[in-house]
């Protein structure tokens, strides 16, 4: 812990308060029950808990140590917390301004440098952290992962080496990518248990759909066609397909809302599959 003469009651011994990871100066809290409920809003609360929809935090101990985080995310700070805009003059507060407008990410992300705890605001979101050393390069985000990460984690913009791949692919044209040592948190749209991670050396993964979260910057992202041709792969029923070659790692929602598939010729109840139907059609062959 810090060393500040700041003491913090009812939180780490709060058993609605539960520490459900731990990376580098970061933590992730997760509150087990929603206590500040009206009665009328009680039940609504209960079938969130069941299904795991809780209010998560990132807690900050640092240590004569540096946080970068997303503007407007910290809730409170104790000990001996400085503040700074994290931009060093104009020509690097324009690229951030461009950088964050072509990411979706915020343009300025404060820095909070010093020796005493953060917490940042709650939300529902699933909170990963992330080793960013262990994505050798660097690590790219679908855009709004970005929470927070240490100060000496790089951040730079990069661009799809084709169109294609952006129109077609639906993954943007920029994307953050963040590189270098030191631990990051993002905001995932599914838990930690339902991502899929891909290990690939010098392969490939093909993903129907803008499924992957975050990939190696290593990685070469192309739009191809499901098939050899374009008769393949409308017979196929997929079209195109997100293409990720080379070495390297990717995280993968297969759960994100609308990634169920529709089928169409599945099983329905018509006069000739249901039973009451199918004696209709019996009778009606033999004239009964």
């Amino acid at each position: 812990m810090s060393s500040t003469s700041v003491r913090i009651n009812n939180l780490f011994n709060n058993k609605n308060i539960a520490q459900i990871a731990q990376g580098g100066p970061f933590a992730i809290f997760e509150h087990q029950n929603d206590m500040s409920v009206s009665p009328g809003e009680s039940l609504f609360a209960y079938f969130m808990k069941e299904m795991n929809v809780r209010k998560r935090q990132v807690f900050c101990d640092l240590e004569n140590g540096a946080v970068r985080v997303q503007a407007g995310a910290m809730q409170w700070t104790a000990g001996n917390i400085q503040q700074e805009s994290g931009v060093k003059g104009v020509g690097n507060l324009l690229g951030k301004l461009v950088g964050g407008a072509v990411t979706g990410e915020s343009a300025i992300k404060p820095v909070y440098r010093g020796t005493g705890y953060i917490m940042l605001e709650p939300t529902y979101n699933f909170l990963l952290l992330e080793n960013v050393a262990s994505w050798g390069s660097g690590i790219v985000l679908n855009d709004g992962l970005f929470l927070a990460c240490e100060d000496s984690v790089s951040e730079r913009v990069i661009s799809r080496k084709n169109i294609s791949s952006a129109v077609l692919g639906g993954e943007g044209l920029f994307n953050l990518c963040l590189s270098g040592n030191g631990y990051a948190v993002l905001e995932s749209p599914v838990p930690r248990e339902e991502l899929i991670e891909f290990e690939i050396s010098n392969d490939v993964v093909k993903i129907d759909g803008n499924m992957a979260i975050a990939w190696s910057s290593s990685l070469e992202f192309t739009v191809e066609k499901s098939g050899k041709s374009l008769l393949g792969s409308a017979i196929g029923g997929e079209g195109l397909v997100n293409v990720y070659r080379g070495s390297g790692k990717i995280l993968m929602a297969p759960t994100l809302p609308g990634t169920v598939h529709k089928n169409d010729n599945g099983p329905e109840k018509t006069a000739a599959t249901s039973s009451q139907g199918l004696g209709s059609t019996i009778s009606t062959l033999f004239g009964n």
